[in-house]
């Protein structure tokens, strides 16, 4: 057998530490195809509130696929088609219960590569708050100021407030695009892979403003960087081959992994 498919005897680990709050999402039995393609193979995991949770795995194991299930972005892909539980503080959210508009207004998304709107750095902040019916200037202004001070950006911009976001560096980009999330208040953020495409500097801002944050909202957050999700998150789920192989805290996931090929990936063997 390869490493890849050889698997210890020993059953998937999903210790629940009773310090840790109550889940936000709850997945159980997902399984997602693309066509014929089963990217996800039974999925149970639950992300806690007001945690990071990190998920690792090499690429095309079903990370950003899971991460995008979670707000149904997934479903605007053809031909996929998905079985199994999955609800945001206890509404399943395949269902008809809850429209795919509520459920963004309560979940935030940052992608890989910094994407502002072709407008102001105000106007971005302020885009998701409009949208929500939000025209009172003061009411604005204030929402944009103390998002970008959360995302700590507002120094860096409070004199060019109306100048375009495309003149931002991509990391202030990425920081603005947290901006944007944050100024809709949302109980959750997803980030897929948001610091890859930035430089060092840049990349310890934007986890300085991860843990920063991590004590108003939930974050779950897609990531190749072992070393990175070490420093940033309370827990790890490590996915292969579309399957959940282990997940527990980051602390054990590093230092006491209970399957070999948990193991063998944080340490370099493959991936």
């Amino acid at each position: 057998m390869t490493l890849l498919t050889e698997r210890q005897q020993t059953p998937l680990r999903m210790v629940e530490n009773k310090q840790w709050r109550k889940p936000v999402y709850e997945t159980n039995g997902l399984n997602l195809w693309y066509g014929t393609s089963h990217a996800l193979k039974n999925i149970d995991l639950s992300i806690h509130e007001k945690e990071v949770t990190a998920i690792i795995g090499p690429s095309g194991c079903g990370k950003s696929t899971y991460l995008k299930t979670l707000n149904r972005m997934v479903e605007m892909v053809p031909d996929v088609s998905i079985s199994g539980n999955v609800t945001f503080k206890g509404n399943n959210i395949l269902g008809k219960s809850m429209p795919v508009e509520m459920l963004r207004a309560k979940v935030g998304m940052v992608f890989q590569k910094p994407n502002p709107f072709p407008k102001s750095i105000y106007e971005n902040v302020a885009f998701g708050p409009k949208i929500h019916g939000i025209r009172n200037k003061t009411v604005l202004d204030q929402i944009v100021q103390e998002s970008l001070q959360k995302a700590a950006l507002w120094d860096e911009v409070k004199d060019r407030l109306h100048k375009s976001a495309y003149g931002l560096s991509g990391g202030q980009q990425q920081r603005l695009c947290i901006a944007r999330c944050l100024a809709i208040d949302p109980e959750v953020i997803l980030m897929d892979e948001p610091t890859s495409a930035l430089d060092p500097v840049s990349t310890h801002k934007v986890e300085e403003l991860i843990h920063s944050i991590k004590n108003d909202v939930t974050i779950a957050i897609v990531t190749h960087n072992m070393q990175q999700a070490a420093r940033i998150s309370d827990r790890t789920a490590f996915f292969l081959n579309g399957e959940i192989i282990e997940c527990d805290t980051t602390t054990a996931i590093f230092n006491h992994p209970a399957d070999h090929l948990t193991d063998d990936y944080i340490n370099g063997r493959f991936g």
